[in-house]
């Protein structure tokens, strides 16, 4: 299965409900997503893809993606697709860090591996677990009653899952989160996401202030050590995002009893196969999961839930359908949403079509 072509697109996702914001005021209009298509001497095409939220969120930005992706494809022509592991070891020699530029040629071997197996990524990854994994729904940092209405907005349309983005004046998260709370049915699980914006004093208002609320504690502060002295006072579920880039981190949290759950982003660690390996780290040692991505549509969509999928079921916490946060697609995909849950699309690899008709010239190209 030789790589006798890789090819990268670009495309524009704006967001349907308007401007994301987060903590500290940062905010994104839509997904600048790039697209990578590799395909092998047998004319088989696999895709993948990356879609940093802005340059803020983490350190990574879309032209620095494209930029990284230039430099590494070349190297990948005649190798062959299917030693993914082998191929994530040559792309780690040649370009340090940038695991989010890497996501992309990662998630586009697993898909063409699947191709020309016939094996979906959930199959090939561990296999499936059941048949559908639970979605959540963020609600960006407004005015309390705004986020009221938007919470009730995604309880209509069936989310039984909502992310509160805090992280600002303490005293309005708490209003914000006594807002939404108010607005839900007393079911609906709530996470509680600061994206690391607090120092501990803050957090320690927060929870004081909200000890009475039933929600989980999601990444509050930046620092390795400024989320440990939390843990040691903090009574309710931790779970890091941030923080977790990479096995070295997770193996450290496990050991000092830092949390109960991790999120997984495939861009923030460098694509399928490394998320895998954290996957199953904290398989291992029973911590929730969930798993998902920094942003595009169907393709990257279908890519984190087939390897959520591959998870025990009782181990999944959650992850996102993003395919429905933009206007636009990039691919057909069989995605069933229904009661809070989402069944990714069936087929080989990442089980979708992708029409590179809707992403205009291709940005480069490289073939043997």
């Amino acid at each position: 299965m030789t790589i006798s072509r890789i090819t990268v697109y670009r495309q524009w996702q704006p967001f349907r409900d308007g401007t994301y914001r987060c903590s500290g005021g940062r905010s994104a209009e839509g997904f600048d997503s790039t697209i990578v298509g590799i395909t092998s001497a047998k004319g088989v095409t696999g895709y993948g893809e990356t879609a940093p939220l802005g340059s803020f969120y983490d350190p990574a930005f879309a032209e620095g993606a494209r930029a990284a992706i230039g430099q590494l494809a070349p190297t990948l022509l005649g190798a062959d697709a299917a030693a993914i592991e082998t191929l994530n070891r040559r792309m780690d020699l040649i370009l340090k860090g940038h695991g989010y530029a890497k996501s992309a040629i990662d998630m586009a071997l697993w898909d063409l591996t699947g191709k020309t197996s016939g094996l979906s990524l959930a199959t090939l990854s561990g296999g499936g677990d059941g048949h559908s994994v639970p979605l959540y729904r963020s609600l960006a940092q407004e005015a309390p009653e705004a986020m009221a209405a938007r919470a009730r907005k995604y309880i209509a349309e069936g989310y039984r899952r909502l992310q509160v983005k805090v992280g600002l004046d303490v005293d309005e998260d708490i209003a914000r989160l006594d807002a939404v709370r108010a607005a839900v049915p007393s079911d609906t699980v709530l996470f509680c996401d600061a994206n690391g914006s607090w120092g501990t004093m803050e957090t320690r208002r927060f929870l004081t202030a909200t000890r009475n609320l039933d929600y989980v504690l999601e990444q509050p502060c930046e620092s390795y050590e400024e989320n440990l002295a939390i843990r040691r006072s903090c009574d309710r579920a931790l779970v890091l995002d941030e923080t977790i880039d990479g096995a070295d981190v997770l193996l450290r949290a496990i050991a000092d009893g830092l949390v109960d759950g991790i999120t997984i982003k495939l861009a923030r660690v460098g694509g399928v196969t490394k998320a895998k390996l954290l996957r199953d780290i904290a398989i291992a040692r029973n911590l929730r999961i969930t798993i998902e991505d920094t942003g595009g549509a169907q393709i990257d969509t279908a890519a984190y839930a087939g390897l959520l999928l591959s998870t025990p079921e009782g181990l999944r916490q959650h992850t996102v359908d993003f395919h429905n946060w933009v206007t636009v697609s990039n691919a057909r995909a069989d995605f069933r949403i229904a009661n809070g849950h989402m069944t990714p699309p069936g087929g080989p690899g990442l089980g979708v079509e992708v029409d590179t008709t809707v992403f205009g010239r291709p940005l480069f190209e490289y073939a043997l």
